[in-house]
């Protein structure tokens, strides 16, 4: 099958929500029925300051009933806001620093089996001062970028944009 031939023979939406809505949909080619994860799309940015750290935000997350420490990001659920414009936002609502400079790092499908959310990563030079109070319930976390680098490395990050976030950053030239 090619994408272009790609069409199921039905589809009904089960469920709407403000983010994100579930699809039934009938492919016969793959067995019948799959349940379909519609979102919106995410951003997530690591922002490194001027000392060479990266600022990292520690947060609760109801899903997995667990803190846990992760680069600032968000739902692209601002009508007309693109992926990039959305990053920088997240950045200063859940940190209080702005971005000096920003660029692509790259993007993913967390789940492709299930949803068609797709993930954009940004590289982001922070300024070294807040502007603005972190968001609530959040608590920043400032580590040296090697020393995230290598926790990503020996698979002690457990949020997946933060760990692909670091080592795609690893494997460009030096951004600090």
């Amino acid at each position: 099958m090619t994408a272009d031939e790609a069409r199921p023979a039905s589809s009904r939406r089960a469920f709407s929500g403000s983010f994100l809505a579930v699809d039934v949909e009938t492919w016969p080619e793959l067995g019948g029925d799959q349940e379909i994860v519609r979102h919106r799309g995410a951003a997530g940015v690591l922002p490194i300051l001027p000392t060479g750290e990266a600022l990292l935000v520690r947060q609760f997350r109801p899903a997995i009933r667990r803190t846990i420490t992760e680069i600032p990001a968000g739902i692209l659920d601002v009508d007309g806001e693109d992926a990039l414009t959305c990053a920088g936002r997240e950045l200063f609502e859940e940190t209080g620093h702005r971005h000096e400079t920003i660029e692509f790092l790259g993007g993913y499908y967390p789940s492709a089996g299930s949803t068609d959310e797709y993930v954009h990563l940004f590289l982001a030079r922070a300024a070294a001062d807040p502007e603005g109070p972190p968001e609530d319930g959040i608590t920043l976390v400032h580590e040296p970028l090697e020393r995230m680098v290598e926790a990503a490395r020996a698979g002690r990050i457990r949020d997946a944009k933060t760990a692909l976030a670091l080592l795609m950053a690893a494997a460009r030239p030096p951004f600090v």
